[in-house]
């Protein structure tokens, strides 16, 4: 069901419940009003009566002179007043006096509403001639029921085209909205097929624009995020690349060579005249050396003291090879026991990131000293969390100066790949400080 359509459903039957409570209290009142011009009519009927006719009074009266100018009162438009002779002729008169009755009655229900049982009046006259007639006054709201009538009409009228005003109105203000809809939703649609660079306009409607502000920062930042991704795919397969021809050229180099030479003595040592010692030496040596560029390339694809001796002791060799490489700076390790029961994909992904920090901090920051600390810790909600910070007392950078390079980029995507959380602090000439924190379960 669309927007449009609840809306005008809702304002129809807003409208509806108007209508009937409207009508419910206009009967109300429209009877209230009748029965209350009926009731002041035969109070003043029965008033002017007991003033011309006192009960004491014994004279007769003139019939033909006082009733005419009894009905043409306005107060008596109300009433029905008639004449019963003592035979049982009954003569009306207000009828004649009332030529100018309104021709229009409303409709039967809507005077069986307002209409009610009205009292009737009887006095015991004497005619002039002496004649004992009855005076009867019956109340005749009909008058006042087409008044009250044309006046509801007029209110429901005024009801109905203030519905119709209302749906106009209301239609009108929405139709700009809708087609604001329309855009965004348009918008949303080409995002989902990747259209980063698709963007809002500015609306006038206050809401509409915010929301377009904000899918335009969405598109924004989801553009830059895939840029970064791409540029973060392209720099791992080249590495890739590199590290397979580095591998390449040191087995060409190294063990090419290495076995060339180890065959070369091999064959000499067939000889009668050859020196075996010297040449089993040389062949040791070879062998040696050989055995020395193995465990270095392996300690750089993986290090086998992961699986053998844990993330700890790991860590120490590491920094222990970094410190002998680079005697100025000072590394620091603090460690708990309980990393070395991580599962082995947080631990490889914690070593990386040691490493590249490591790394970083060789190449730019200039720094004396950088702690590393690796702790579990008890998450916000029920669980653990390993938190893995490192901190230099490097010349760090202004917080919009940072550039998120391929080293950066590659730490904050082997966190989020973990579910967990990356932040980078950091003040010019007050180092750097990165926090990782990564789930347990």
């Amino acid at each position: 069901m669309s927007l449009r359509y609840q809306i005008n459903i809702r304002i129809l039957l807003t409208s509806i419940a108007i209508l009937i409570l409207g009508g419910t209290v206009t009967v109300w009142q429209a009877r209230a009003a009748v029965s209350r011009e009926i009731d002041s009519s035969l109070n003043l009927a029965a008033q002017l009566i007991q003033l011309n006719f006192p009960q004491s009074q014994k004279a007769a009266f003139d019939v033909d002179a006082w009733l005419p100018r009894f009905v043409s009162l306005k107060q008596t438009r109300h009433l029905n007043i008639q004449l019963k002779k003592p035979v049982g002729e009954v003569v009306s008169y207000t009828a004649k006096q009332k030529g100018d009755a309104d021709a229009y009655t409303p409709p039967q229900w809507f005077i069986h509403l307002v209409s009610a049982d009205y009292p009737q009046l009887e006095q015991q006259l004497t005619a002039a001639d002496g004649e004992r007639i009855t005076l009867i006054i019956q109340a005749d709201p009909l008058d006042e029921i087409v008044e009250v009538w044309e006046e509801s009409c007029s209110f429901f009228i005024s009801l109905l085209v203030m519905t119709l005003i209302t749906f106009l109105a209301v239609n009108l203000a929405f139709n700009k909205a809708f087609k604001a809809i329309a855009v965004i939703v348009d918008a949303l649609k080409a995002i989902e097929l990747g259209q980063y660079q698709q963007k809002l306009p500015d609306f006038s409607i206050k809401e509409y624009d915010r929301i377009a502000k904000a899918i335009n920062h969405m598109t924004h930042v989801l553009d830059d995020t895939q840029k970064e991704n791409r540029a973060l795919t392209l720099h791992s397969l080249e590495i890739q690349e590199e590290e397979r021809q580095r591998l390449s050229q040191e087995l060409h180099d190294e063990l090419g060579q290495s076995l060339t030479a180890i065959k070369v003595m091999a064959v000499t040592a067939k000889s009668n005249k050859a020196e075996t010692e010297r040449i089993t030496d040389a062949i040791t040596g070879i062998c040696d050396h050989l055995i020395t560029v193995v465990r270095s390339m392996m300690r750089n694809l993986h290090p086998l003291s992961l699986t053998e001796l844990g993330l700890k002791a790991t860590l120490e060799d590491l920094i222990n090879q970094w410190a002998t490489r680079n005697p100025e700076l000072k590394l620091n390790l603090s460690c708990s026991d309980e990393v070395d029961g991580l599962e082995q994909k947080i631990t490889i992904q914690a070593f990386r990131i040691v490493q590249e920090c490591i790394t970083n901090i060789v190449r730019h920051a200039q720094a004396e000293q950088a702690v590393i600390c690796l702790e579990i810790v008890p998450q916000a909600a029920s669980g653990r969390e390993l938190r893995l910070q490192v901190t230099d007392n490097g010349k760090g950078y202004a917080p919009e100066q940072v550039k998120m390079g391929f080293g950066l980029l590659g730490m904050r995507e082997r966190i989020k790949s973990l579910g967990g959380e990356f932040r980078l602090q950091t003040r010019p000439q007050q180092g750097m400080n990165i926090i990782a924190t990564i789930p347990l379960k």
